[in-house]
């Protein structure tokens, strides 16, 4: 049940005195004054109001009946109602015949007032269950079917397919504002920490999300970079998807720094591997390329093949990228390969070149 507290009652004090001309009670289910236009009343039993809590009915005190009740004043006391439970008591002072057309007024007011602050305080518990559960996507301690159960419980409906989007703001990004103007009825959103969102949407083909980025932009929300997941179909995939993510976002911020929209079925290799860059295995595959490196001090090589992996393999777009002529290229290809000992013409051996170029620390 809801009870009164001592600010909800002084709010609707003061908006209820704002209008009338007479001193507004407000006390909770023990009789004690918590709001008053008269602060040296606030803190006092009001005898008056334990006789509506006790009857459950308005209460009317003339000046005769008041003088035989302690902490009373003459006025209308009435029950408030929250649910159909009784919270307090409100009480509008001054003789009953004079008062009596406002009372039921103000008791409707202050009503709406004690439902609305439940409205905020029932909306702000399902923000935060809500958050909770978000940042429980990416906590693999966090089994599924307790993310399922939590789900059914805090009333969170999911249409399939989904899609995740991680939001990185900037330092001078709102999350408070980028949060509202995210979370809607069919997107949930909460904050993964300081300067990160993570935001639950259909899943829409054909969205335009360069478009989607430029608006954000337009309402200067502060957004650095977007990282997308693809269609999602169920819980499993959720989290999934917020792990990889994860991975999109350590390459992202190593890798692409200057990337504002990144898309993890277009990256989705090159963010697994960076996420594993330092194990052996993988090491062990790089080591034909740290030799090339090795042997290229003024990152000729490196050039080349950051120009031979971006045109697929074309020698004459990749000479025409470098500015050099066709033979040139051959030469540094063939040296290429005499340092790596590989060969390539098999794309097997091209993928290390391909993808390893990302892997390696500057």
């Amino acid at each position: 049940m809801l009870e009164l507290d001592s600010t909800l009652a002084q709010h609707i004090v003061d908006r209820a005195m704002a209008i009338l001309p007479y001193n507004i009670n407000v006390m909770d289910a023990q009789g004690m004054i918590i709001g008053s236009g008269d602060p040296q009343r606030l803190h006092t039993r009001h005898e008056g109001a334990q006789l509506v809590l006790a009857n459950r009915r308005v209460v009317e005190i003339d000046e005769q009946a008041a003088a035989c009740l302690r902490g009373v004043r003459p006025g209308v006391n009435l029950p408030l109602l929250h649910a159909e439970q009784l919270i307090g008591v409100l009480g509008i002072t001054g003789a009953p015949d004079t008062v009596r057309p406002y009372a039921e007024l103000v008791r409707m007011a202050a009503e709406m007032l004690v439902e609305q602050r439940q409205l905020q305080a029932e909306r702000h518990w399902q923000r935060h269950q809500l958050e909770t559960w978000l940042r429980q996507l990416a906590d693999t301690s966090v089994g599924l079917a307790q993310l399922a159960a939590e789900a059914e419980r805090i009333g969170l409906q999911l249409a399939w397919p989904r899609q995740l989007v991680l939001l990185e703001l900037t330092e001078e990004g709102d999350p408070s504002r980028a949060l509202a103007a995210l979370a809607g009825k069919a997107e949930q959103c909460g904050p993964l920490g300081a300067r990160q969102l993570l935001l639950c949407r259909p899943h829409l083909p054909g969205r335009d999300d360069a478009v989607w980025l430029s608006q954000l932009d337009g309402r200067g929300l502060g957004i650095r970079r977007l990282l997308l997941s693809d269609a999602l179909h169920d819980l499993s995939d959720l989290r999934e998807a917020a792990l990889a993510l994860r991975d999109l976002q350590a390459y992202a911020q190593s890798r692409k720094p200057a990337g504002r929209l990144l898309r993890l079925e277009e990256q989705r290799l090159q963010a697994l591997l960076h996420g594993r860059r330092h194990d052996w295995s993988l090491q062990r595959w790089l080591a034909p390329l740290r030799r090339v490196l090795a042997q290229d001090p003024q990152g000729q090589l490196r050039q080349t093949l950051l120009a031979w992996c971006r045109h697929d393999g074309h020698p004459q777009a990749c000479a025409d990228d470098l500015g050099i002529h066709r033979n040139t290229l051959r030469y540094r290809l063939e040296r290429i390969a005499e340092l790596s000992g590989l060969d390539m013409t098999r794309r097997d051996q091209r993928l290390l070149f391909t993808l390893g170029l990302d892997l390696l620390d500057e």
